[in-house]
């Protein structure tokens, strides 16, 4: 039997914040009697940030058409962006504030959601970059320094767009940037410039880079070119194995280095269970929504600890069929859900443990405690739903007493045994918790 060997000598740093997601609670704060509302499990999590794109393509409950893109905050883009009432800020106030009574901080997307309808609005390219970098510094203003009636929240990062290589320049449906690549990197010099200089304290990044590492490369030599400050670089990967995202953090810290952003975050704010956009598409959102989803989940946060990678943004918790979190229909709790709250119990342990063993389509999490006591997941995932079962043992150098939760098609993290023999056998897409006592 194979052993997984931690030692508990060995301290790691903390743990990232990677059961992050985009989209927030489906509560409404502006109504008494709720039937429906998945703000504690929300709570639960521990979810630290949520990102805000698309937050008008889930319905009416988390954002809602009226809020977060900058064409529903500021709809008329020939009034006056020093006069707060040029700017319609409740819906997204609302949502932001929802958001922080589950304990999340908002991840400000400055932008526009993705349009797949015929005729594109709100992605044509701004007629003036420099008012429309104006018009976000009192987007700014309004949330983190109480202008036009407004908060003091403190939201540390924004991002300016969202995938501006998804189509060709010369493409007839551009669905997120309708400019070219040049135009693009004309505006972000201009806003992140003009942001940069009115807060320095914030963190002002993008570009929410699609999948183009080709484009990518041409906008880092073009920034460095141009001198302009990047804080956080974005990236977006949807795929099947967890080597897929941390291969692609790599290349794209390399290219972070090679281009003088060595303190940059590198933050993948997209990401999610997607065979292919065409003929398995269809697969992808059932499987998403399964246990498959959840133990990919799972599989991908463990690899993500053990990366280059600052941040992990899951797409998405919002009412959409990526959603593999929560139900549509009830707002329960799906298979997806519990790696996120299990994830969420790793931020109370002191350090991480690294895994001394690898196996094959194996995943491991571990954390100690001040009070020295262990809480570790363990995943096995596999694309291939006819993977064998997985025999190890968990070795920690010491006998103990655990507690052990399961996470499969009958079991929703639930305890199974308390225990002091750490021998498993666990079926593919499955995962245990295994808490000391």
């Amino acid at each position: 039997m194979n052993t997984l060997k931690f030692d508990l000598n060995k301290k790691a740093g903390s743990f990232k914040p990677l059961n992050a997601t985009n989209g927030g609670p489906w509560h409404k704060r502006h109504v008494t009697d709720q039937y429906r509302s998945n703000l504690s499990d929300y709570k639960a999590a521990r979810i630290p940030y949520s990102r805000n794109h698309d937050s008008n393509l889930g319905g009416s409950i988390y954002g809602g058409p009226y809020s977060h893109d900058i064409t529903a905050i500021f709809p008329n883009f020939d009034a006056d962006p020093e006069n707060p009432d040029s700017y319609d800020f409740a819906c997204t106030d609302e949502s932001i504030l929802t958001t922080l009574d589950a304990g999340t901080k908002t991840f400000f997307r400055l932008g526009q959601a993705i349009e797949h309808q015929i005729k594109k609005h709100g992605t044509v390219p701004p007629k003036d970059f420099k008012k429309w970098a104006v018009i976000c510094e009192h987007i700014i203003r309004h949330y983190n320094y109480g202008w036009a009636d407004g908060f003091n929240l403190n939201i540390e990062y924004w991002e300016i767009w969202n995938e501006p290589d998804l189509d060709p320049d010369d493409s007839t449906n551009k669905r997120t940037w309708g400019g070219t690549k040049v135009q693009f990197f004309d505006m972000y010099e201009i806003a992140a410039k003009h942001l940069k200089a009115c807060f320095p304290e914030l963190k002002i990044g993008g570009p929410a880079l699609a999948w183009q590492l080709t484009w990518a490369d041409d906008f880092l030599q073009e920034m460095r070119k141009r001198n302009v400050p990047i804080d956080f670089f974005s990236w977006h990967i949807y795929c099947t194995e967890p080597k897929a995202v941390t291969d692609k953090a790599e290349r794209i810290k390399e290219m972070l280095n090679e281009n003088g952003y060595r303190n940059t975050e590198s933050i993948l704010n997209e990401w999610n269970y997607i065979k292919n956009w065409e003929d398995k598409f269809i697969y992808s959102i059932n499987t998403i929504i399964g246990m498959k989803g959840a133990a990919f989940t799972m599989a991908c946060m463990s690899a993500a600890q053990q990366s280059s990678i600052d941040m992990l943004m899951y797409y998405d918790t919002m009412q959409s069929p990526f959603c593999g979190v929560f139900d549509f229909y009830t707002y329960k709790p799906l298979k997806g859900y519990y790696p996120f709250k299990w994830y969420g119990m790793f931020y109370d342990m002191d350090a991480e443990i690294k895994c001394e063993t690898k196996l094959d389509n194996i995943y491991t999490l571990c954390g100690i405690g001040k009070d020295n006591k262990t809480l570790t997941v363990i995943t096995h995932y596999s694309d291939n739903d006819e993977a064998e079962p997985q025999c190890f043992s968990v070795d920690f150098g010491r006998s103990g007493d655990y507690e052990v939760y399961l996470l499969d098609n009958k079991h929703d993290a639930e305890l199974i045994k308390q225990t002091s023999d750490l021998s498993f056998t666990l079926k593919v897409n499955t995962a245990i918790l295994i808490k000391e006592k």
